[in-house]
């Protein structure tokens, strides 16, 4: 059951990499629509992401992610992030990877440290599909905030600020959602602009 959580979690970021995740198709930054409904999916790294696709089917195709795809294949969960699901991704893009502290991401991608690989992968995926409209209503009902469980067995804490959805770690850090409802067969994914990080 572990071992289907982290590939999930992995397959949900690696279709968030691919997918961006913007919460809405304005140029405007991350402000979440509120609306409900599948839309048709943006664009993310370029790619059409395919709501009829799961995760890493759509992840592989976008440019912004290929990082986060070589993650979910060294640390074993593109099984796990084709399953059925449904799973939430925040899927950091290659420029969130890139903003991690020289040689980070060398060293996450060794084999001697999947499982630190596959914890911080897991860390950005939540059971079930929230869209952005149950994100924000989560946040309301939560009085401004909203506590994610993840697959990893972490927290991640959901508000809003000027319109967007900014998601804050264990660690204090804290990502915005750049491109949100990327509706996959599997879940949906919402593009963030920083690795999240588990305590």
């Amino acid at each position: 059951m572990k071992k289907l959580m982290i590939a999930v979690g992995v397959s949900v970021l690696l279709s968030a990499c691919a997918g961006g995740m913007g919460m809405n198709s304005s140029s405007s930054g991350g402000s979440m629509s509120s609306g409900s409904g599948m839309a048709a999916n943006p664009m993310v790294g370029g790619a059409p992401m395919y709501a009829n696709k799961d995760i890493v089917d759509n992840a592989v195709n976008s440019k912004d992610h290929t990082t986060l795809v070589a993650a979910v294949k060294a640390a074993g969960l593109v099984d796990t992030l084709k399953s059925p699901g449904p799973f939430t991704v925040f899927a950091p893009t290659n420029a969130a990877f890139a903003a991690l502290p020289a040689g980070t991401v060398d060293t996450l991608l060794k084999p001697e440290n999947k499982p630190t690989l596959t914890k911080v992968l897991t860390y950005h995926v939540v059971p079930g599909r929230m869209d952005a409209a149950a994100l924000m209503s989560a946040i309301t009902a939560g009085g401004g905030k909203a506590m994610l469980k993840t697959a990893s067995g972490g927290t991640l804490v959901a508000t809003m600020s000027g319109g967007n959805v900014m998601i804050t770690d264990a660690k204090g850090g804290t990502a915005m959602v750049t491109i949100a409802n990327v509706y996959q067969s599997n879940g949906v994914i919402h593009v963030v602009d920083k690795v999240l990080l588990p305590g």
